[in-house]
């Protein structure tokens, strides 16, 4: 038995030291091996000094309590009891004395250490350089002081409490402290001491708790508003103040009776104490805030209000918001969009969340290939204009229940990014493809220009064994191979992406990481062999930044040769005073959110900025951090415990910069406060008479899903030029048990364009602007204007055509903009066939303005419908010449087809007017002949439906086969 005890224990050490010893590897691969050994020693040193202050304080507890017992114990029956219990423990007595004090000592100092941001934060403060308004502290103060003192003060707390009562035990056990039947309870002077020096701690401890909660209460969120209200300043910061000098008396008075002998005087300053508790700390307070504040609160609140909606708009980066009234016109005039070329030339009509279907049918290539279901909206500069891109990467697929050579051998990688322009649309209603193919091709570039290999991705394998000495035979699958031939190429990684499993004991690590055999035995495996794992962009940027709070989106761009994730960072906090908490994952979810884009961290916030930008590439998986916001003040505390981990933004290429967009949770947290805080007068904001809200997405069922922000390029009213930006709509909020108004209130757009200057900062970058609209006016809101499109009896009936022809409408994002002095709603509508390999094409585009709705096959089409013929507007349709320039290879077939279905859609209208006059006459047999004819017509249209949606043969890649034999696809 003692030999397996002992195989048992170096067995579980090995697993526990084979899990460190894999992150170091890790971390040193990666180049942040100092942040693995800042995090784990600090966490070390907390624990140490945690576990030494309450194990010292138990083990001194239960020493002096037990070398203080009394010599001579009285007789009696219960003192024969205590005997019993006596003998009983003795023979252990010493373990006890010791093991108690290390098992508390270490679930003690285990809780603690959980907390090592706080204390790192506390020991590298920096000045915030400003003050709250109450009692003119530096804010560092509540964000890095404030913590430590509380996690200090409670758990010194505890550590009082449980030594008091392990020694009040040990005094009763050996007859320190004693029960009789005519004397009651007796104390013995040992005892007695005891007791005080607890008591006396206890109260010393509450009175710093006491004065702390004077601050805490400028981070209340249970008021009308966050902050210190009128009842706090004037009730409970004095009240809390008396109880800090009176916990300090009643500890005085203890220290008497431990010297005299005599407990009546701190008896009754305990519950002396414990009456001003009640009475100060809880009834005073409630008779100023129900007898005083609630018939004035309006008057008495107004100051604390305006401090409120200060800090508030301060902590979220609201403080510069340039708010312009925006007096919207309702009825379209003619050649209203002439002066609007900037925005309307770049309406996004490609949808992000729909043409991923389009992206896999026609440039999936392979069975083990897929796009993410949503893909990223980006820009690049083509030919000298910069054009709005939808984008994604070609990532791995691989089905879970395959080999696991297949699985980890042979299928490491993706390929190549597919980018289409997302303002026009190819023949056929498909994207037009700026970047495409295998090998990839097109006016980005092609392969010879960038690495096209996607090793770290959204979607990459839990992990993957790559790499190879000179002359190693391939065994990684790379693509489909060009030109005729039938097998797919392959590849050897040739970078340094992973830790080394070349020797035998690493091999064992990670086969014990992993759970995994046939890691340790395969034949795959080689002396240059890597381990590639923790592939998720947001993953990665977690672990090697762990003090940061990371987007839920993370984007993929080619830059300087190299594809890049770029990931946004944020630092986050709770301790702002007076600004309002916000539920994290609340303010950011909305339709696009889950899957690959599911929110990374929870919990509540008062105070974000985005502080950090990152990238991590595609190929190697190296991370680079970036100090977005240098002088922010807990970055700059981060940087002093982890000084040598991140860049200054002015490191930044050019490439680099030109994708660097605002990011969109931080734009989402903004724009939930703003529905409020835009009131910026406290008499406003009190009546609540203007509260604003997120809208729903129209083009969701789930009414409570919030409709996302929108990346588009616009130029704003009063902005000098068009600029990539990121927009939301605001309408009324509804009152509880009230009827939704879903009429527009108010449009936002940040800037998001950072510029294309290596390392410099666009001026306008991150700029807030907040079009408020009369509220006499009702301008319809997404939600009225999606309802206005369904309602329409052309557009209805249209579109009913369409789904008789066994395909499916789906509606694409719908856009706001403001142009033409009023709001433009633009929204794509998507026509997918029945059938496997059907994916949605671009058939139509909606467009309204105030209650005029258009409906046509090109958007310059539906503009001229609604602004009485003539728009005035150009369109990328008006600059290409047709709805979209045909995609290079496509068959010139295609625009015959397209013909065709125009004319049988036609054909099928008129047979369905001829039929109801026909009907209205009871003339039955040219009912019948039109009927006859609908269906001829719905049968021509579906005909040239299936033509048009079925995917185009790539021209430089052969058509899909099964890999080589000895690793077939998933």
């Amino acid at each position: 038995m003692p030999t397996i005890i002992v195989i048992g224990v170096l067995v579980a050490a090995f697993v526990f030291v084979s899990s460190i010893y894999a992150d170091v590897l890790w971390f040193t691969q990666l180049g942040f091996e100092r942040v693995f050994w800042t995090e784990y020693l600090s966490k070390a040193a907390i624990f140490v000094v945690a576990f030494a202050i309450m194990g010292f304080a138990v083990w001194i507890s239960l020493r002096l309590a037990y070398r203080s017992r009394p010599v001579y114990a009285p007789d009696g029956q219960r003192q024969d009891a205590m005997s019993k219990y006596q003998s009983q423990l003795e023979p252990m007595r010493r373990l006890l004395m010791i093991g108690v004090p290390v098992v508390v000592g270490i679930f003690a100092a285990s809780a603690v250490t959980s907390q090592w941001k706080e204390v790192l934060l506390f020991f590298n403060q920096v000045d915030f350089n400003e003050v709250d308004p109450q009692f003119g502290m530096d804010l560092s103060f509540y964000m890095f002081s404030l913590p430590f003192i509380g996690l200090l003060s409670g758990y010194l707390i505890s550590v009082v409490l449980i030594a008091g009562i392990a020694g009040l035990l040990t005094h009763y056990l050996y007859g320190g402290i004693r029960i009789e039947e005519r004397g009651g309870v007796v104390i013995g002077k040992p005892a007695r001491i005891h007791i005080a020096v607890v008591a006396v701690a206890f109260l010393l401890l509450q009175a710093v708790n006491f004065w702390v909660d004077r601050y805490s209460t400028l981070l209340a969120q249970d008021g009308r508003v966050a902050g210190a209200l009128y009842t706090d300043v004037h009730a409970v910061i004095p009240t809390k103040t008396i109880l800090a000098i009176a916990a300090v008396l009643v500890a005085v008075t203890f220290i008497v009776a431990a010297i005299i002998g005599r407990w009546r005087l701190p008896i009754i300053g305990t519950a002396m104490l414990l009456v001003t508790v009640i009475v100060a700390g809880g009834i005073y307070p409630f008779i100023v805030q129900q007898y005083q504040v609630i018939p004035s609160e309006k008057t008495l609140e107004r100051e604390f209000i305006q401090k409120n909606i200060d800090m508030t708009r301060q902590a979220y980066g609201l403080d510069g918001v340039e708010e312009t009234p925006y007096d919207v016109q309702l009825n379209p005039q003619k050649n209203a969009l002439a002066k609007d070329s900037a925005t309307t030339t770049n309406i996004r009509l490609l949808d992000p969340n729909l043409v991923s279907a389009a992206f896999d049918q026609l440039q999936q290539f392979r069975t083990y290939y897929k796009f993410t279901t949503t893909l990223n909206v980006d820009r690049y500069e083509i030919d000298g204009k910069t054009e709005d891109t939808v984008i994604g990467v070609r990532e791995l697929n691989v089905d879970q229940t395959d080999t696991w050579v297949n699985q980890h051998i042979t299928y490491t990688h993706g390929y190549g990014v597919v980018a289409a322009f997302g303002n026009r649309v190819a023949a056929g209603g498909r994207p037009d493809f700026m970047l495409s193919g295998i090998p990839t091709n097109g006016v980005l570039g092609n392969d010879d220009t960038y690495e096209p290999r996607i090793y770290f991705g959204e979607t990459s394998p839990s992990y993957s064994i790559v790499g190879g000495p000179e002359g190693w035979a391939p065994r990684e699958l790379d693509r489909p191979a060009s030109g005729s031939g039938s097998q797919d190429t392959r590849n050897t990684f040739d970078g340094d992406g992973g830790p080394s499993v070349g020797n035998f004991f690493n091999r064992l690590v990670y086969s014990l990481k992993f759970a995994s055999t046939d890691l340790l035995l395969s034949d795959a495996i080689n002396e240059e062999s890597q381990i590639l794992y923790d592939r998720s962009p947001k993953e990665r940027v977690e672990k090697v930044a762990p003090y940061l709070t990371v987007d839920s989106n993370t984007y993929p761009a080619i830059v300087d040769g190299r594809v890049q994730w770029i990931v946004d960072a944020y630092t986050t906090s709770d301790n702002y005073p007076y600004s309002k908490q916000q539920a994290l994952a609340s303010a950011v979810t909305d339709s696009l959110t889950g899957g690959t884009r599911a929110v990374a961290q929870t919990g509540q916030i008062n105070y974000i900025r985005n502080s950090v930008k990152a990238t991590v590439d595609a190929y190697d998986g190296s991370v680079t951090l970036y100090a977005w916001e240098p002088e922010e003040p807990m970055l700059k505390a981060w940087q002093k415990v982890f000084p040598t981990n991140i860049k200054s933004y002015k490191d930044m290429s050019a490439e680099l910069m030109s994708h660097v967009r605002y990011p969109e949770d931080l734009f989402k947290v903004q724009r939930e406060l703003l529905s409020t805080y835009h009131v910026t007068d406290p008499e406003g904001y009190y009546d609540a008479n203007d509260a604003w809200s997120v809208p729903s997405d129209p083009t969701q069922s789930n009414a409570s899903i919030k409709q996302p922000p929108y990346y588009l390029s616009l130029k704003m009213p009063k902005q000098e030029k068009e600029a990539f930006s990121l927009t939301s709509t605001f309408i009324p909020q509804t009152a509880s048990g009230g009827q939704q108004r879903n009429v527009l209130f108010g449009f936002l757009s940040a800037e998001a364009d950072a510029g294309s200057e290596a390392g410099v900062k666009a001026e306008g970058y991150g700029k807030l602007r907040l079009l408020a609209i009369p509220r006499e006016l009702s301008v319809p809101g997404p939600g009225q204007a999606q309802q206005n499109f369904d309602s329409n009896a052309t557009v209805s009936q249209a579109l009913n055509l369409l789904r008789q022809g066994a395909s499916e409408v789906k509606n694409g994002n719908l856009l706001s903009l403001p142009v033409g002095g009023g709001i433009l709603y633009v929204q794509p509508v998507y026509v997918q066939s029945s059938g496997q390999t059907s994916y949605p094409t671009l058939r139509k585009v909606l467009v309204a303005f105030g209650d005029k709705v258009g409906f046509a096959d090109t958007l310059a089409e539906a503009l001229d419908q609604v602004f009485q013929g003539t728009s005035g507007a150009v369109t990328s349709e008006t600059e290409t010449g047709g709805t979209g320039t045909p995609e290079s290879g496509d068959p010139e077939v295609d625009l015959t087809v397209e013909q065709q279905l125009t004319d049988a859609l036609g054909d099928a209208n008129a047979a369905i007017k001829a039929g109801q006059e026909a009907l209205a006459k009871n003339d039955f047999a040219a009912y019948g002949a039109e009927q006859t004819k609908l269906k001829d017509a719905l049968d021509r249209a579906t005909e040239a439906q299936d033509a048009l949606t079925a995917p185009a043969e790539p021209t430089d890649a052969p058509a899909p086969s099964a890999p080589a034999s000895e690793t077939p696809a998933p």
